[in-house]
This record gives C-alpha cells, structure tokens and sequence, in this order.
C-alpha cells in the first residue's frame, strides 16, 4: 500500500482549492456578464413602455426579487447554466412589461421576419405572450429554486425537485392572488391593463396550470440528466 507522504497531501489539497477557487471566480465573471445584460434589457424595455403605471406594477416584484438573488449569487453563484435560465426569464418579463402582456406584437414580428402571423398559423383568438411566461416561469426558474433548496437542506434528489415544484405551483397562484388584489386597488383602466384576462374567465387556472407544467418539464429534464449522470459515475 503506499504511502501518502504529508508534503504531496498539501501539495494535492491547495490544487484542489486552487480549481475550486478558480472555478468560483468564472462562475462569478459569468453571474455578473448575466446581470449586466439583464440590466440593459431592462433599461431598453423601460425607455416608453406602452403603458408606464402597468410597467411600474409589473416591475414592483422584480424590485424585490433581484436584490434577493443578486444576494444569494454574492454568498455563492448559481450554475452558469442555472443564470442562463433565469436571465431567460427575466428578460421576457421585461418585454411583457413593456408592451404589456396582452399587446406584445409578436405577430407584427413574424410578419415581418417570416411573412406570417402566428396566430393565424395557429387559429387563435388572442395574444398569448402571457401563457408563454407563464409556462417559462415554470421551466426557467425552476433550476434556480432547487439549486438554493438544495443550499438549504439536506435531502434526496426526488425531495428537492417536488419541494422547488411545489414552490413554483405556489408562487404562481399567489401571484394570481396579487394580480387580484390590485384589481381592487387601482383604477379599472390599470387593472385591466395589469391583469390581461383577454376575456378568458378561467385565464388565472390556465397561468397556474401552465406553470405547473414547465415545473414538471423543467424536474422530468433535472431527474433524466442526474440518472445520466449516476449511470456515467457508476460505469466509470
């Protein structure tokens, strides 16, 4: 059996702290490079929204929600590929909020980029921009949500992918409840401008289920790439 000298054990463990550092400072650079185009986007979108009240509603929970995850990136960065996502994210809402959700002009886009609307591809009777963030809520921040559980508790993977599951189901529907309560707040114009059912009594139940949706489809991708992952450990 031989011998493990002390020198080559030091040597061995400030390597390893050496990559590990080395990997949190990229991981830092890239957090940063994400936050940066996020704040462009953010400022473009900001520059004459449609609507300048709803832009404000629209922004109120982002006002809370960066400073919160710029805070947890300072403790420790996410997963580069955990930023992507939510940079994704983020950047739809910030078109949403510029325009609106239920007066983004994706179809004038098409028509001009591809020489068709989109919702006549479809057959639809209105816009719906508003269920793709929806669904893209559910899909994008998911990652992020089970990565700071997974900070916080220790537990099996199948624990951590149904509790960041539940936690989008839940923050859907209470954002629903939010969009709600200012109905009865603000003035009827704004309210309808910041609510955007488009008609669609069931409009609430749809977004929520929509999010659930993306959830799943964001835990069923997680559980495939960490067996992948086990699988290729095991082999090796």
């Amino acid at each position: 059996m031989p011998i493990e000298y002390p020198q080559r054990q030091d040597r061995a463990s400030a390597a390893a702290k050496g990559r590990l550092g080395s990997t949190q400072s990229d991981s830092w650079r890239f957090a940063l490079f994400c936050l940066g185009i996020y704040i462009g986007c953010w400022l473009l979108a900001a520059v004459e929204p449609y609507h300048r009240r709803d832009w404000l509603l629209e922004n109120l929970l982002v006002f809370i929600a960066i400073p919160y995850v710029v805070f947890q990136q300072w403790k420790r960065p996410f997963r580069p590929a955990t930023n992507v996502s939510l940079l994704l994210f983020l950047c739809l809402h910030a078109v949403g909020a510029h325009f609106t959700y239920s007066e983004v002009p994706y179809d004038a886009w098409a028509q001009k980029l591809a020489g068709y609307r989109i919702t006549d591809l479809f057959g639809w009777d209105r816009n719906h921009f508003d269920r793709l963030v929806h669904l893209a809520y559910g899909v994008l921040v998911f990652p992020a949500a089970r990565e700071l559980y997974a900070r916080r508790a220790v537990a099996s993977e199948l624990t951590l992918t149904l509790i960041a599951t539940q936690f989008i189901v839940a923050t859907s529907a209470a954002y629903e409840l939010i969009e709600w309560g200012a109905v009865l707040v603000v003035d009827q114009d704004l309210g309808m401008a910041y609510l955007g059912i488009q008609g669609d009594v069931w409009d609430a139940h749809k977004d929520v289920l929509l999010a659930s949706a993306g959830a799943i489809i964001s835990a069923v991708g997680a559980s495939v790439r960490h067996a992948t992952s086990a699988h290729s450990r095991s082999s090796d």
